[in-house]
Parts: C-alpha cells; structure tokens; sequence
C-alpha cells in the first residue's frame, strides 16, 4: 500500500511509497481504511525533531475512514463502520482516567513506541502511534472512535485533533465566560476553532493575532471581531481593553517568545490558555514577582483538555445544528501524492486545514 514516510528527523520532505505495510493486528486491533486526513502543524513539529518520534515514521494523526477488520476482543466497532482515529485514546483505568482526566492518560503515548508499519527495509512508526498519511492503519480499538453515517470523512478528519483541541481549549479548559474579551495568538486550524469556541460562548470581543493576511481574513469569517498582525496587539490592546489587558488569551503556536507575549496581554486576575505544542528546551521565564502580583491564571490545555470522546459527540452536534462551520476550514484539497505541497502550504501558512484525500 501507499504511504508518506520520512526518512530521518530533520528532513523537510516526505517520500511516497507503495510497499508499505500495515502490521500489528490481531486481538484488541482494528485494521482502517483511511479517507481523508488533515495537517495538522504537530506532524511538521515531529518532523523537524521538536515533538519526539522515532524514525523512520508515517507523520499524521488527524484521520478517519472506514474500517476493515477487527481482531478478538474488539467490540466498540465493526467492519464498515466509519471512525475518527483518536490518537489520544483513554484506557480507563489509569489514575488520571479514573479522576476524569483522560485527556491526560498516557496509554496512546505508550503506542508511539512501537512500530506499526514496515517496508523491506524495516520498521517504520506511525507518528503518535497512528500515522495517516496511509492508505491503511492498524490501532488500538480505543483509537477507532464510531461517528454517524451522516459525518463526511473530511470533517470527520478535523475532528479528530485541530477542532477537539481548539474548541476544547476554550469550551473546556478556559470555560470562556459571556461578555469577555478574548485574544488569540496564531490563527491556524486550531486557532480558528478556538475562536468559534469563544464566540459560541458569547465572548464580546474576539481579537485574532496571526502574521498571514488570508488568516486574518479568515478569522474575521469565523467570528473574530477585530484581527491584526503582531506588531499590531499593543494597539488593540489597549483599543478593546483601554490597555488594561484581555480575560483570556489563548496562545496556539508553541513557542516561548508568543507565550510571553500572551502573558503580557492578559489582564492582572485574567486568564492565559497554552495550547500550542513546544519544544522541550524552549522555556518560558516568569519572574516570581509578577506571578504572585499579577495573580494570572496559566493553564496549558492538552488535546482540548476534557473528554476526548464528549468532545467529539458535541463537536458533531454544534456543526450539524450550523454552530460551528467545519467545511470552511478546509482551505486545501490534494491527493496524497502532492502530500509535499500540503506541508508547503502550512508552512507558509496560506491554508488553515488541508486535507489530503486518500
């Protein structure tokens, strides 16, 4: 079968192949079809080596499909139901599940260690323990999550990772209050479906902070109220809060430098949201004095930061009620043979989702 591969950490080109092969199957496994599958800037992030994964390894993980087949044991689907492949899939028993935080079970990390494909001339890893950027899967059954025949595969796809993370982060882990002002740094995918989130909570004023004019654009469709490049956010900050700072501000790129800037933006008592996957050595400095003075609330917000499959359920009920628009996040449509020119057009930032048809 087909599938992109990156060779070794660092490369910025994948290489399609067609001899792959999906292994691992058997009890407690289900084999997938996959359809479609979205960007997601986590994949280029693991590419470059700032998210560690073992190589050689398939890069995505925002996939859905239709399954194949499954082994012994498996009983929450079978073939031909249509799925989200969840690459944070909850065990149920660890004690963060058993507190209710299965956002942070680390069951799925456990998953990127092992090898889920090979070719002739080895392993190969699927990045996060999936790795979509393939024809076929074979996960988990707790990463084969059910969803309604009515979902199209490409939704389907966002959901399972830029719109769980970004409306989570504000739905969930911000619990964005009415009447509130709200920034948000780096308006991707994730950023967007942050904003959709704020506004479905009633957020007064939205501002979107993002370098690319088509994404400011962009936001301003989805529900931002103002939106400027970053050398522009002192000037609305103190244009919508009368420089006092905004009650929340979500930072979606995952660099130290934005964090900061995100943390001098948000109000004395207000509320910082990091939602953005960094790098290991990038550190973010705080002095002890302005933590204790300034009293903000800092509160990093993994995978949506609640449950993953609540999350998903009320995803599909806010787009099927025309809350939320899922369709007009997908900016990019291509094969994966021209998988090269999708990551092209999320590095230079002109898509918000790509989505790679399979």
């Amino acid at each position: 079968m087909r599938a992109a591969v990156l060779q070794e950490i660092g490369q910025d080109k994948l290489e399609v192949f067609d001899d792959v092969e999906a292994t691992g199957f058997g009890p407690g496994r289900v084999r997938i079809r996959v359809r479609a599958t979205g960007l997601c800037h986590s994949d280029l992030s693991a590419m470059a080596g700032v998210l560690p994964q073992p190589a050689p390894f398939i890069p995505g993980h925002e996939g859905a499909g239709e399954v194949l087949e499954v082994g012994e044991g498996v009983t929450n689907v079978k073939a031909g139901d249509r799925v989200v492949v969840c690459w944070l899939p909850a065990c149920g028993a660890c004690p963060a599940c058993k507190r209710g935080q299965t956002e942070l079970c680390l069951a799925g990390f456990m998953n990127a260690g092992t090898a889920n494909f090979k070719r002739p001339g080895g392993d190969v890893f699927g990045f996060a323990g999936t790795g979509t950027f393939t024809e076929e899967v074979v996960v988990d059954a707790g990463c084969a999550v059910p969803i309604p025949d009515d979902v199209p595969f490409d939704i389907a796809a966002l959901i399972g990772c830029g719109v769980t993370t970004g409306l989570g982060a504000a739905l969930n882990t911000a619990d964005v209050e009415a009447g509130s002002s709200v920034a948000v740094i780096g308006c991707g995918g994730v950023g967007i479906s942050a904003i959709q989130g704020a506004r479905l909570r009633g957020a007064a004023e939205i501002v979107a902070v993002d370098p690319v004019v088509s994404r400011r654009e962009a936001a301003l469709r989805f529900g931002a109220t103002k939106a400027v490049s970053p050398d522009e956010l002192p000037d609305a900050k103190q244009s919508v809060t009368a420089g006092e700072g905004f009650d929340y501000v979500f930072e979606v790129v995952g660099r130290s430098a934005t964090a900061r800037t995100a943390y001098e933006n948000t109000r004395r008592g207000g509320t910082l949201v990091v939602v953005g996957a960094g790098a290991m050595d990038d550190f973010l400095q705080l002095n002890m004095f302005e933590l204790f003075f300034d009293e903000k609330r800092i509160l990093p917000s993994m995978y949506g930061g609640g449950d993953v499959l609540r999350s998903y359920e009320r995803t599909i009920a806010l787009w099927r009620a025309g809350r939320i628009d899922l369709e007009g996040l997908i900016t990019h449509r291509v094969p994966l043979g021209d998988i090269n020119e999708a990551l092209d057009q999320m590095r230079t930032g002109v898509s918000l989702r790509t989505c790679v048809e399979i």
